[in-house]
């Protein structure tokens, strides 16, 4: 019986260690796979592109998060190597690359991958011109402007970047709570005259369009003292004035129809107009104002020590037209990814008019309906395709100019550059004071009143009534009862 009993115990304790073996086995299997840690902002991605990803290439994605670029700094600061890829805005790229915080990219990737044969030649030229190409690549891409009710707001007003100022909209906007983006704001509306005069002079030829350009830049780039004091002025005017800052509460804000006019992203436009027609069945539109508007990159960076490899493989994935079109459905931001696919399946194939010859034309005459020509993102050198189609004009003032701005828009645009770290510092301080709330008169008083009665009580509780009252004058003293 014991024989029979030790048996027993000695099978058991082998089918035990079996099972260890097999669970070691399997924990092997899982660390022999890749790990590509993912660092993105919140909600800019499709999910399902990921886990089809890691399906294709049998790895695993960590992915975190992000709210703002500087956090998105500081962490890279602290956990150094922590990170695969990560995915900053346009100033940031260049800050990274600036203090040689980067991965260059194959040389392979860069001429033969998947985002080299279906990434915008608008957005490629602009990266060549910036100098991020061995550094970075594109993911989202926009405008800023503003998104409004028609309904409410005239659309001729937000031509204008003061439309703000207009008490037809008093507590009925809202500003970026964003030191740059409502910085960029407030030297538009400073320099106003400045920007005019250099419009008017490009259009009578006065000056060349690549000088224009640097104007440009130049002017909604200053951090100069006198232009971040300009800036404090005008923001502290206009904050009386708007009904809030946001950062993402106002697209919300707008389809539920709390405000009237939000200054936004164009991917936050694109978001809330299609929101409201879908849920509420009312119409948004937007605006880019007419003498100057920021042009803005999310893209793609490998911080120093990076899977390279793997990190390159996952940008050729999501730059696949296919996935690149899932990934614009589910975020509602523009990808820098173009190509005939894109274009026929996306642009042409959501935004045509589907009607034809006397139908068409009398939508044209009408005014119903416009030729809207988007070459300058999706035409390559020797490309004989046609990238002009007929939209109707409600979706020129919508979700299409969202999208795709015309070639008119961008080339007024500028990209916001990466500030040195006195003008930073000059920006923060003003951005500091502008935020400060102002405490009004009413509750000085109430303050002073309850500070004045917590005194009272404290002086009663230590000190008894004794001490209220009078005191004999000078040169007398008190006699006693």
């Amino acid at each position: 019986m014991n024989k029979l009993k030790r048996f027993f115990t000695l099978l058991c304790a082998a089918a035990m260690g079996f099972t260890c073996l097999l669970s070691f086995a399997a924990c092997a299997d899982q660390s022999d796979k890749q790990v590509l840690r993912v660092y993105n902002w919140e909600d800019y991605i499709d999910p399902d592109i990921i886990t089809a990803f890691e399906e294709e290439y049998d790895c695993t994605v960590e992915y975190s998060t992000f709210g703002t670029n500087e956090n998105m700094y500081n962490e890279l600061k602290i956990n150094q190597g922590g990170y695969d890829l990560v995915c900053p805005s346009d100033y940031m790229i260049m800050k990274m690359i600036a203090e040689d915080m980067c991965e260059p990219f194959s040389q392979e990737f860069r001429t033969n991958g998947v985002y080299s044969q279906y990434v915008s030649p608008y957005i490629r030229n602009l990266f060549e011109e910036n100098g991020w190409t061995d550094y970075a690549v594109g993911y989202m891409w926009g405008t800023m402007g503003f998104m409004y009710n028609p309904e409410n707001v005239d659309a001729e007003d937000v031509k204008d970047w003061k439309v703000l100022e207009n008490e037809k909209y008093h507590k009925k906007s809202t500003l970026k709570n964003s030191v740059r983006d409502t910085y960029f704001y407030a030297l538009a509306c400073v320099y106003q005259d400045e920007l005019q005069a250099l419009a008017s002079q490009l259009e009578d030829a006065s000056i060349t369009k690549a000088e224009y350009t640097a104007e440009l830049k130049e002017i909604m780039n200053r951090t100069d003292q006198d232009s971040v004091d300009k800036a404090r002025e005008y923001l502290r005017e206009i904050k009386k004035s708007v009904y809030g800052f946001e950062v993402d509460s106002g697209k919300n804000d707008m389809v539920t129809g709390k405000i009237d006019l939000n200054f936004c992203w164009s991917g936050d436009a694109a978001y809330g107009i299609w929101e409201a027609d879908d849920e509420n069945g009312f119409t948004l539109a937007y605006s880019v104002p007419e003498l100057v508007s920021n042009v803005w990159f999310d893209g793609w960076v490998i911080p120093k020590g990076g899977n390279r490899s793997l990190a390159e493989k996952f940008l050729n994935f999501i730059s696949l037209p296919e996935n690149a079109m899932l990934n614009m459905d589910y975020i509602g931001y523009t990808s820098v990814i173009a190509g005939e696919e894109i274009y026929s399946d996306y642009v042409e194939g959501g935004y045509a008019v589907e009607e034809e010859g006397e139908e068409l034309q009398a939508l044209l005459d009408a005014g119903e309906a416009m030729e809207y020509d988007v070459s300058y993102f999706f035409k390559e050198e020797g490309d004989s395709t046609e990238y002009t189609f007929y939209a109707y004009t409600e979706d020129m003032q919508g979700m299409l100019l969202a999208q795709y701005p015309t070639e008119e828009i961008v080339q007024r645009c500028v990209i916001m550059q990466y500030f040195d770290e006195a003008g930073n510092n000059r920006i923060n301080m003003m951005w500091e004071d502008v935020k400060g709330a102002a405490v009004p008169l009413g509750a000085v008083i109430f303050i002073g009143v309850i500070v004045l009665a917590l005194l009272g009580v404290f002086l009663i509780s230590n000190y008894g009534y004794e001490w209220f009252k009078p005191r004999p004058k000078k040169g007398y003293y008190k006699v006693e009862k």
